[in-house]
């Protein structure tokens, strides 16, 4: 996009084309999306993505958790051998010695010293995967926001988009902190298992009763929290589309006095997200203590069971302590299963909506042709017709139809046409941020699909009416990163007539100017995106009625710089102004009218006054107001005159 521009077809299709989700009537709500009922199936798809994508790191996770795993049951091994051979020994005779005492504390270290850093490895790496999977989506998403034209970002609300590369994303990845917990959690369990079973066939048999009563409460917990979870999801994109769009709209709330209106808006939606997330905790709250509860239990069926078979002398008390410590150790283990599932319906969902962007169609594409540098860029117009897209994807009329014309280099040419007539939208088909329907753009004889990647941003820059400032010093506003001299930005604000309030800013460039630059008049916000633009060089610089918000008198200053900058060269710059005033108007080489959509009438500015209706009343339109109110004024005036003789002759006689 080119530097200082905003999205185009702000008045022919900006964001009030897309219906207000907030503002819904009769208090309807959206669609809440359904979760397929193999929800756990597109849930271990999405994280075999992860693991693809991020092999070595979660090998080495998984290695790390089955250290874990291996350690956990080589615990019980060891407090097994322990009670066995130095402890229960050691009461039946009383005595004992240092020998056997310090082997059993030195196995118990070893063995808790390599459960530690199996632990810690599982955690860092998982994170490490969870993060990196974060930012390589947030980056793909983002990317994916630049590639998309302007007319898949007008059909979906900025909050919405913001959602889709926050939450949504951190969503999708949530499972993958708990996941090689999880394939842990699966080795040990075979491992425990094995070991269980080679102890006490009717022990091990009584307490993997626990397993099937997790497995089917797990299912059920699934089926409750994913409707429920996806409505809070969908809730948390609206939240942030109100919180947005209340933001953008700050000066339009305060002046109107609805504040308390707006702020009960963002209130219903706080509140219906604020119940969907109490929702999901309910639902938590209810099935977490029967999770922890059901493993538990299962350790004092064990108890109770191994208690009996010891008595019988079927097991030795190391066999029952080895036994009881592995289930109660697998307790918690088990609920990590249950972390990775609870994650999983929102991961589902997120996935489904991060999808939804990335496989977005409609993207501009590309060739691989350059243009020339250093000269004024030719351009052309060829039978261009353009139509935007409703929010249902649909057509709409035709906002230009069989638009042509041509602009040679270094000249300046003025579209003039009543609002509503496409001038916006047929600027930023110039610029290429959409392409039209039918036609084509040709910048130096080469149309603008053919250009690669950036190459119509090197050639054209826009300065719409509407500008945007980051909150940033004056400099970056106008580099916007990039390694240009002082000289040159300076060179940039005078040509914008925007060096003498600059200058006089406290730091000069390096004034940091506020969130949109709040800190400026209109005026200078206008001239510091003017001057973003003309630093970069372009070779053809449009302007969409740019110097709205200056005076005449700095106006006239700034046309008759770009003027200068025209002639200085060889003609470096070709300009292209979208104009309401004659005297703007005036100083261009050619007139271009449209009307309806069409180009009515092009020429040179006194002969379309001549010969063109249209034009001349569009023009000439504050004149006759003007000189209508003047007669008016005269007309009044000469009758209080007639009142004020006829009174005084009533008076003489």
């Amino acid at each position: 996009m080119p530097s200082g521009s905003t999205p185009a077809g702000h008045r022919h299709g900006g964001r009030s084309r897309h219906p207000r989700t907030s503002r819904r009537r009769d208090g309807e709500r959206p669609p809440t999306p359904r979760i397929d009922p193999g929800v756990l199936r597109e849930g271990i798809g999405v994280l075999w993505v992860a693991v693809k994508a991020e092999p070595r790191v979660f090998t080495v996770a998984v290695l790390a958790s089955g250290l874990y795993a291996a350690m956990t049951v080589g615990t019980a091994q060891v407090l097994g051998w322990a009670t066995e051979d130095v402890v229960l020994p050691a009461f039946r005779s009383g005595d004992t010695t240092a020998g056997a005492l310090a082997g059993a504390a030195t196995a118990i270290l070893a063995v808790a010293l390599l459960k530690a850093l199996g632990v810690a490895g599982r955690r860092f790496y998982a994170g490490l995967m969870q993060y990196r999977m974060q930012a390589r989506y947030r980056r793909a998403v983002t990317r994916q926001y630049l590639r998309l034209p302007l007319a898949w970002h007008h059909r979906h609300p900025t909050g919405q988009l913001l959602s889709n590369a926050n939450a949504d994303v951190e969503a999708v990845w949530a499972p993958i902190a708990p996941l090689p917990m999880a394939v842990g959690v699966v080795l040990m369990l075979v491992i425990a298992a094995g070991s269980i079973l080679i102890t006490d066939v009717v022990v091990a048999i009584v307490g993997f009763l626990v397993f099937p009563a997790v497995a089917l409460l797990n299912v059920l917990y699934q089926r409750r929290l994913s409707p429920v979870a996806t409505r809070a999801q969908q809730l948390r994109a609206e939240v942030s589309e109100v919180a947005h769009e209340s933001f953008e709209g700050g000066l339009v709330v305060k002046t109107l006095g609805r504040e308390q209106d707006e702020t009960e808006r963002f209130a219903e939606r706080a509140r219906a997200l604020r119940d969907a997330n109490v929702a999901v905790g309910r639902i938590r709250g209810l099935f977490d203590p029967v999770l922890e509860a059901l493993p538990n239990l299962g350790v004092l069926a064990v108890l109770l069971v191994g208690s009996i078979r010891l008595e019988a002398g079927a097991m030795t008390e190391g066999d029952l302590v080895h036994v009881a410590y592995l289930f109660t150790l697998l307790a918690w283990p088990i609920r990590a299963l249950g972390w990775v599932l609870a994650e999983v319906p929102r991961s589902v969902v997120g996935w489904k909506r991060v999808r939804g962007v990335l496989d977005a169609t409609g993207s501009l594409p590309y060739g691989d042709r350059s243009l020339d540098e250093g000269k004024a860029a030719a351009l052309e117009v060829r039978d261009v017709r353009f139509a935007y897209e409703t929010a249902e994807g649909e057509a709409s009329a035709d906002v230009l139809r069989d638009v042509s014309f041509s602009v040679a280099p270094g000249r300046t040419i003025a579209v003039v046409g009543p609002t509503g007539s496409g001038k916006s939208t047929l600027t930023s088909l110039l610029v290429r941020l959409v392409d039209p329907a039918d036609g084509s753009v040709l910048l130096d004889g080469v149309d603008a699909r053919d250009l690669r990647r950036g190459g119509v941003a090197e050639t054209a820059a826009l300065v719409p009416q509407q500008t945007f400032l980051f909150d940033d010093t004056v400099r970056g506003n106008i580099t916007l990163g990039l390694d240009i001299p002082d000289e040159r930005v300076w060179e940039a604000l005078r040509l914008a007539q925007a060096d003498g309030f600059v200058a006089a800013l406290p730091d000069g460039l390096d004034t940091r100017i506020g969130e949109r630059g709040a800190t400026l008049s209109g005026g200078q916000r206008q001239r510091l995106a003017l001057a973003r633009a003309v630093v970069r060089r372009p070779r053809l610089l449009v302007l969409d009625d740019a110097t709205s918000s200056v005076d005449p008198q700095v106006e006239a200053r700034i046309l008759s710089a770009l003027r200068d900058a025209q002639s200085a060269g060889g003609g470096g710059v070709t300009v292209v102004v979208v104009a309401y005033r004659k005297a703007t108007i005036a100083l261009a080489d050619e007139v271009v009218y449209i009307e309806h959509g069409r180009v009515a009438d092009r020429g040179a500015h006194a002969e379309l006054l001549e010969r063109c209706e249209g034009y001349r009343n569009l023009v000439t339109a504050y004149e006759r107001a003007e000189a209508e109110q003047r007669l008016m004024s005269g007309r009044a005036d000469d009758d209080r005159t007639g009142t004020a003789e006829a009174d005084s002759e009533e008076a003489v006689a």
